[in-house]
């Protein structure tokens, strides 16, 4: 039949070529990657002692952190005993069934743990929990949990 003429190539390209589609994927994993670690809101450390007894609790609207150097923290931001006497007085206005979560670093004085437990009892919170890092027996998978106590009345 006829020859082509103008040298030109004039079929329709009818592939789809993904690999810039391949490559925008990429890139945008790897900018949600980067980004998703500075979201991340830092954690307070707490290095947790550890028993091999206690179990887990539920979740609690008092959660009391004391570092290492003895700065106390309620549920997640910096604060004073004061500060904690307010906010459990506060709660225990409005009708809130309290049970306080006392997490303190291995390094903190005794006493520290001590003013924490007696503060929550006079504010009249009579459940609380020490979060501990449980020992796992060997063979068993190692999780935080709290040791749920309970005071005499």
């Amino acid at each position: 039949m006829g020859a082509k003429m103008g040298g030109g190539d004039d079929d329709v390209m009818a592939d789809i070529n993904i690999t810039p589609m391949v490559d925008i994927i990429l890139v945008l994993l790897i900018i949600f990657m980067v980004t998703a670690s500075v979201i991340n809101k830092p954690a307070i450390e707490v290095e947790l002692p550890e028993a091999s007894t206690g179990g887990p609790t539920e979740t609690t609207s008092l959660g009391i952190h004391i570092d290492k150097d003895g700065a106390w923290y309620l549920n997640g931001e910096a604060t004073g005993k004061e500060a904690v006497r307010t906010f459990i007085r506060a709660e225990k206005a409005a009708g809130a069934d309290l049970m306080a979560l006392i997490a303190a670093d291995r390094g903190t004085m005794h006493g520290e743990v001590v003013t924490a437990i007696d503060l929550v009892k006079q504010e009249g919170v009579l459940k609380f929990a020490i979060n501990i890092d449980p020992v796992a027996p060997a063979g068993a998978k190692k999780s935080s949990s709290a040791a749920p106590t309970e005071a005499p009345e």
